[in-house]
Formats: structure tokens, C-alpha cells, sequence
């Protein structure tokens, strides 16, 4: 496809800035730009129609890291490190509200539960809570992490499970809406279906070769989180987690969000359905992949879970069925760091890109300092 003169000439001459993704990450770091740099011309790529990766396909979970997880973070994280996590999910948290405020994205803080299907390891669990609660309490100044018992009439786990009084949830799909009209108001351009394919630098500038057009910028950053391998050579994999969401159900009475078997297994109440997700733990190696789509064996324990443990006695039906691409790697922690001299990236989000995105992105424009 050729361009015009005014296309060229308005979208892709003297570019200061070109980010690559326009999920949480891209976006954040496109509004901490514009408001450090009023003037500069800003351009946001994405390959898809929406933001691609995840930021729209999440479920929502305005998450910090559950009891069962944080106890498994320190099996290959220090002390240190996992207060760290905590602290940046946390921040990140409180920033996306400040961004875009509470009501933009409805946030609700319903609370956390999690659910345990093995007597020994919530006693394993339950026995370190206190443990917990005091590694993050300088966080929180109380303790996150408590026991209750099964109000919510779940079958096949344990009678007791662990509440986590911070945790929230929100509306994804306002969220990208709030956060897209945001970053347009402020003068950002932001172009969709459009592919970047490779770059090269030399001393003054970074060419980028799209599947439209090749054309120059003063600085690239890298936002893609579980598609960051087609572009940098760093230490993140793609992650496909898949997601149901239920028709709506009268007088449904469960509300919080539900984290379940280790976390691999996660639900929410929205709109009087229950969306649930996870199973990725059935097949790491298949759900390693940069691929949308289902398969049978998660679809088949997902329909299964949430009719003999969520909803044992409400009748319910699939609405439909969708999956993101989420970024991981052998450590938690999120990549933010400069490629070279004219080439930045923010990825790796291990599953908290609702948490921490707005951070992550933040300290993506604050590279080039």
C-alpha cells in the first residue's frame, strides 16, 4: 500500500518517540512521555485491532500475589525481592486508580479468596500466613492475609480458605477504553493493524520496518510483552491463558475475586456471571504459545471446576470463550531496561500486567533520562 504525501508527512516524519504495543504498558509510557516532553511526536504502533497481548483479554484482577504464590515466590525469590514485588503491584495498583480513577474503571475492592483442594497444603499454607503478613506489613501497616470459612456454598475444597482484604477487581474493558482516550486527548497518534516486523539502529536513529512502511524515530520502545521475543532477544515466553465467561445468573451471591489450585485456576464475579480462567498448568509446554485460541483439555476442566465447585447447584450456560497472551519468564520480576543506545523495553509481567503496567510503563518513558 502506498501512502500519500499527507499520510507520510503527518504520521510518520520526525517522530520523537515510537512504542510498539498498545496494551497498559504502551500506553502508560506514551502519557508519562507527552508529559514530559509536551511537544514531541508520538507514536503508538499495534498490530491488532484492540491492544493484542492481554491488556483487554485479562480477568480483571486488581491482584497483588496470593498467599499460596508469595510463599512459592520465595522458594526462588528472597525475602527481599518478593517485599519488592509486592510493593511495585501495589504501587502500580494505586497508580492505574489515580490515572484513570476509581469509577472510570470500577474498581470494586470485594476482596480476595483463596480456595484450597488439599488439607496438607492449606495447613502448609496457613501455617506461613503470619509469616507473610509480616514480610509486607510495612505495605499495608495491617495484615493482608487471614482465615475464614466457606460462605459462598463452594463443593470439593476445603471448609476454610484465606481472605485477602486488599484485593480488587475492575472492568478491563473500560479500562483500555479510558486509558486509549486518555493518551489520544493528549496528542498522541496511535495507528492499529499495523505490524512492526524488525528495526535497526545507527548513531542518530532507529529504522523501523512495518508490514506498511519503513520509516525513522529518535527512540523505540518495546511493549509487548508475551510477543516480545519476535523483537528482543530477552528472557520472556509467551503464556496463552484462556478464559469463560457464564450468561447471567439470578441472584448469583458470589462476589470477590477467587484464586484456586496453587492460582493456576482464577474467578470473579461481573455483571451476574462468573468469568473464570487458568488451567495453563495442564499443558505448559502447549500453552506456550503466541497463538490465540482454546483447547479441549482446559475448556473441559474449566466447564468441570465451575460445575462441581463453583456453581454445584446453579444451573448455568457458556456465553463464550476467549484467551490472551500473557508475558513470564524464570523470574518474576518485569524486564525495564534500555536495548541500546536508542532502544528501550518494558515486558515480562508474569500475569500482573493489571497491577503493574501502569508503573512498568512509567518507567519505560523514565529510560531515557
Amino acid at each position: 500500500m502506498k501512502l500519500s504525501y499527507w499520510e507520510h508527512n503527518e504520521w510518520f516524519s520526525n517522530v520523537d518517540f515510537t512504542i510498539v504495543g498498545s496494551g497498559i504498558v504502551g500506553l502508560n509510557c506514551a502519557l508519562s512521555l507527552k508529559n514530559r516532553y509536551p511537544k514531541a511526536n508520538i507514536l503508538v504502533l499495534e498490530k491488532g485491532m484492540l491492544p493484542q497481548g492481554a491488556s483487554s483479554k485479562n480477568a480483571g484482577f486488581a491482584c497483588f500475589g496470593s498467599l499460596s504464590e508469595l510463599i512459592d515466590d520465595l522458594k526462588s525469590h528472597s525475602e527481599e525481592e518478593v517485599f519488592s514485588l509486592v510493593k511495585k503491584r501495589w504501587e502500580g495498583l494505586q497508580l492505574l486508580r489515580k490515572n484513570l480513577g476509581d469509577a472510570a474503571i470500577d474498581f470494586q475492592q470485594n476482596k480476595g479468596f483463596e480456595l484450597f483442594q488439599d488439607t496438607s497444603f492449606f495447613e502448609e499454607c496457613n501455617s506461613q500466613r503470619n509469616k507473610i503478613n509480616q514480610l509486607i506489613a510495612p505495605i499495608f501497616k495491617r495484615d493482608v492475609f487471614s482465615e475464614s470459612t466457606n460462605t459462598f456454598g463452594f463443593e470439593n475444597i476445603e471448609p476454610n480458605y484465606i481472605v485477602n482484604q486488599f484485593e480488587g477487581q475492575i472492568d478491563t474493558g473500560k479500562m483500555v477504553t479510558k486509558l486509549l482516550l486518555k493518551v489520544q486527548k493528549s496528542g498522541v497518534k496511535i495507528l492499529n493493524n499495523i505490524t512492526v516486523e524488525t528495526f535497526t539502529e545507527n548513531a542518530e536513529k532507529v529504522v523501523v520496518k512495518t508490514n506498511f512502511i519503513e520509516f525513522s524515530t529518535n527512540k523505540l520502545f518495546i511493549a509487548t510483552n508475551g510477543f516480545a521475543k519476535q523483537l528482543v532477544d530477552e528472557n520472556v515466553q509467551p503464556a496463552r491463558a484462556q478464559v469463560i465467561i457464564t450468561k447471567p445468573i439470578d441472584n448469583l451471591h458470589i462476589k470477590g475475586t477467587f484464586h484456586l489450585d496453587k492460582g493456576y485456576y482464577y474467578f470473579r464475579n461481573i455483571n451476574n456471571r462468573i468469568l473464570f480462567g487458568g488451567g495453563r498448568n495442564l499443558d505448559f509446554k502447549g500453552e506456550e504459545t503466541s497463538e490465540f485460541g482454546q483447547t479441549e483439555i482446559i475448556q473441559n476442566s474449566l466447564k468441570a471446576i465451575l460445575k462441581e465447585t463453583i456453581l454445584p447447584n446453579t444451573p448455568f450456560e457458556i456465553e463464550c470463550s476467549w484467551s490472551g497472551i500473557m508475558g513470564v519468564g524464570s523470574q518474576k520480576k518485569a524486564i525495564v531496561k534500555p536495548i541500546s543506545n536508542h532502544v528501550f523495553c518494558g515486558v515480562r509481567l508474569g500475569g500482573m500486567g493489571v497491577a503493574i503496567g501502569s508503573l512498568v510503563g512509567k518507567e519505560l518513558a523514565e529510560l531515557i533520562d
